[in-house]
C-alpha cells in the first residue's frame, strides 16, 4: 500500500501495527473517525518502527565493519554518547548519555562504530541495566580489548510522567570488564568523563 501523501510504501506489517493503534484508540474511548485520529495509527505505527529499528541489525557486524590493527594500547574514550529507547515495563521513553572507553588489544573500530553499537542497542525495547551491559559485551566479544567500561546516565518517562513523578532523578548503570576491573583504572575513566 502506498501513503499517496509522502509517495512511501507501507508494508503490511506497518498495517498490522496501525490497526492495533486504532483499536488501542477506539478502547481508550476516542472517536478513531475523528480528523485529529484518522492519521495517528499509521503514524504511531511507523514511530514504532522507527523507535525499535535495532532489532533489524546485528551490532557487532558494525563493529567488524571498521576493525583496523594498531598497537595503540591507551584507554579510548567515546562519551556524551546521546540515546533514546524505550523502556520495556511501560513502553515509556528513556534517555540520556553513554559513555564507552576501551583498552585495545592490537585493534581498533572506528570511532562512529561505538556511537552506532549504542543506537543500535538502544531502538529495542530495553531496561537500562541490560542495554549498558549488551554494550559492553558486544565490544568486549568483537573486538577482544584489554577491558571495556560503559557508564550509562539516563532519565524515565516512567519515573517523570506516572507512579513517582520524580521529575530530576538520574539513574546511572556501569559495567566492565578486563582492565577495568582495576579500581585505578576505573577512576581514571571516571574523572575523563566528569
Amino acid at each position: 500500500m502506498y501513503d499517496l501523501n509522502k509517495s512511501e510504501i507501507i508494508t503490511e506489517k506497518t498495517e498490522q501495527l496501525a490497526d492495533h493503534y486504532k483499536e488501542i484508540l477506539r478502547l481508550l474511548g476516542e472517536d478513531v473517525d475523528r480528523e485529529g485520529l484518522l492519521k495517528t495509527p499509521i503514524r504511531v505505527a511507523k514511530a514504532m518502527e522507527f523507535f525499535t529499528r535495532g532489532y533489524e541489525v546485528d551490532p557487532s557486524e558494525i563493529i567488524r565493519s571498521a576493525m583496523f590493527k594498531e598497537d595503540y594500547d591507551q584507554m579510548v574514550i567515546v562519551k556524551d554518547i546521546n540515546f533514546y529507547s524505550l523502556c520495556e515495563h511501560h513502553m515509556l521513553p528513556f534517555f540520556g548519555k553513554v559513555h564507552v572507553a576501551y583498552i585495545p588489544n592490537g585493534t581498533i573500530t572506528g570511532l562512529s562504530k561505538i556511537a552506532r553499537v549504542v543506537e543500535t542497542f538502544a531502538r529495542r525495547l530495553q531496561v537500562q541495566e541490560r542495554f549498558t551491559t549488551q554494550i559492553k559485551e558486544c565490544i568486549h566479544q568483537t573486538l577482544s580489548p584489554k577491558g571495556v567500561m560503559v557508564v550509562v546516565e539516563a532519565q524515565h518517562m516512567c519515573m517523570q510522567m506516572r507512579g513517582v513523578e520524580k521529575q530530576n532523578s538520574i539513574t546511572t548503570t556501569s559495567d566492565f570488564t578486563g582492565a577495568f576491573e582495576r579500581e585505578k583504572t576505573r577512576e581514571e575513566f571516571m574523572n575523563l568523563i566528569k
